[in-house]
């Protein structure tokens, strides 16, 4: 006697089990397009690269995966990353964006929704954080990108860029809230030195989409996308030097202080020695 295969439909033999595969298979597509939905609204999404402005950090085609879950705590952009953001008004073009048509376009658009795709519509730029708010940026020509008075050792310019030449700038204030915006390629971007009349050239922190993190396509170009070490730089944060400054203030005014009582005990033990008389002894 031969056992019967009992599939999880209930039914018997292979031809139950392939039914109930095919059964399910919408399911499974519906799980996999709500997930990936909610993997780029609140995780991750792909981003192309259009243009040149972030050579050679970021070639025109790669594709960069960005980190969309940080901010969604409470976290701000930090000097030195890379960070895609809506446009604040008056950086893009007004002129429309060709809208891709036929099949592939119908494709495109279906995998730009769950985020497996750039979408051709996206309005967005990505470019590099010099500085934040409460941060002084400037830079002459001839000379660097100073933050907070610290220079910057840009390695990570386009190769024969200069830091500012085309484009002296500053001092700027950054207001609190806002970014200070550049593009690798320095001489081929239209950064924030370009808008000054639009909010001193700043853009909102809350327009920030996410950080890019990594370069997933090409696979040639697979690579991360880490703070270069010039941000780490001690001295370079404005808020770290202003908390600090009462601190040190406080210690300066004090140590005066110390010493005036210092000096007054030890003269009054002078005193008392050279006044005190020896007692006789009946």
């Amino acid at each position: 006697m031969e056992d019967d295969v009992t599939s999880e439909s209930g039914r018997t033999g292979g031809g139950g089990r392939q039914r109930s595969f095919w059964r399910e298979l919408p399911l499974l597509i519906g799980i996999a397009l709500v997930l990936a939905l909610l993997i780029k609204t609140f995780l991750v999404q792909a981003f192309s690269i259009p243009s040149n402005s972030m050579q050679n950090t970021l070639q025109v085609g790669d594709r960069v995966l960005v980190d969309k879950l940080t901010p969604w705590f409470g976290s701000e952009p930090e000097r030195g990353e890379i960070v895609v953001f809506h446009d604040p008004g008056g950086w893009l073009s007004e002129s429309p964006v060709p809208q891709p048509s036929g099949v592939g376009g119908a494709v495109q658009e279906a995998l730009s929704f769950v985020g497996l795709m750039p979408s051709a519509a996206e309005q967005d730029l990505i470019k590099r954080v010099i500085a934040v708010g409460g941060d002084t940026v400037q830079c002459s020509r001839g000379g660097q990108v100073e933050v907070n008075g610290k220079p910057l050792d840009e390695t990570y310019l386009f190769p024969g860029n200069t830091p500012c030449d085309d484009k002296p700038f500053g001092p700027v204030k950054v207001p609190e809230g806002r970014l200070w915006m550049m593009g690798d390629h320095r001489q081929d971007s239209l950064d924030s030195r370009f808008h000054q009349k639009l909010d001193a050239g700043t853009v909102p922190a809350d327009q920030v989409v996410g950080r890019a993190v990594l370069v997933a396509w090409p696979l040639t170009r697979w690579s991360t996308l880490p703070v270069p070490e010039t941000f780490e730089q001690k001295g370079l944060s404005a808020k770290a030097a202003v908390e600090s400054a009462p601190a040190v203030m406080g210690v300066a005014g004090a140590v005066p202080f110390v010493l005036w009582r210092r000096r007054r005990q030890l003269n009054a033990g002078v005193r008392t020695a050279v006044g005190a008389e020896p007692q006789s002894r009946d």
